[in-house]
């Protein structure tokens, strides 16, 4: 199963043709896509499964329809457990970007984390996963394919925002705080997450 977020509203790509009573299934060889991106934006829809039997055809037809945009990311996790953020454009958000020509997806991940956050003595560790989200440039819709990445530092130097990426802030956020800046961040970005990031901790909880 696929997500392809177009704002915060998922488009799913599955296998299956019932996955809930409030999904519309649209065979994926009727699909009209852009006409479905354009009902999305103006709230006409929300809930919509795409389906074929095959699940090969789904990430096909996905490139296929939209010019794509491969990207790569970086989820940085420190010693102490804790997660680096972004603030961007109002929202928490982890730091990523599009490939250079000739670079992998893991470079591009170390080098945009990099130049984000001013951030050093990255390792990667390990790829976490692929999100899909559907922008609009030069008044085309285009997919991007962000490619993520668990990353390790120790890094507790100044941080440097990339003022040209309109990144405001660079914090490391610790379990609670974590839990507080995924209320304010991206639908694609809580798909990176283990649920209990996604729940209020015990603690929280008023008794």
């Amino acid at each position: 199963m696929y997500k392809v977020f177009v704002k915060d509203i998922p488009i799913i790509l599955s296998t299956e043709k019932y996955i809930g009573k409030q999904y519309t299934a649209i065979p994926l060889k009727f699909v009209r896509f852009k006409r479905l991106i354009k009902k999305i934006n103006k709230g006409k829809l929300i809930y919509v499964n795409l389906y074929h039997k095959n699940p090969e055809k789904l990430e096909k037809f996905l490139r296929k329809k939209l010019p794509v945009v491969e990207a790569g990311g970086g989820m940085v996790i420190n010693s102490k457990k804790e997660i680096l953020f972004i603030y961007r454009n109002s929202k928490w958000d982890l730091p990523k970007g599009k490939l250079e020509k000739n670079e992998t997806h893991e470079q591009a991940a170390v080098r945009e984390t990099e130049e984000e956050t001013g951030i050093k003595g990255l390792e990667v560790k390990k790829f976490i996963t692929k999100t899909y989200h559907i922008f609009k440039r030069n008044g085309k819709f285009k997919l991007k394919i962000t490619y993520w990445y668990e990353m390790f530092s120790d890094y507790d130097g100044k941080f440097k925002p990339e003022k040209s990426e309109n990144i405001e802030k660079v914090k490391w956020k610790n379990f609670e705080k974590t839990q507080k800046a995924l209320q304010d961040s991206y639908e694609n970005i809580k798909l990176l997450f283990p649920k209990e990031y996604l729940t209020t901790h015990p603690n929280d909880r008023v008794s």
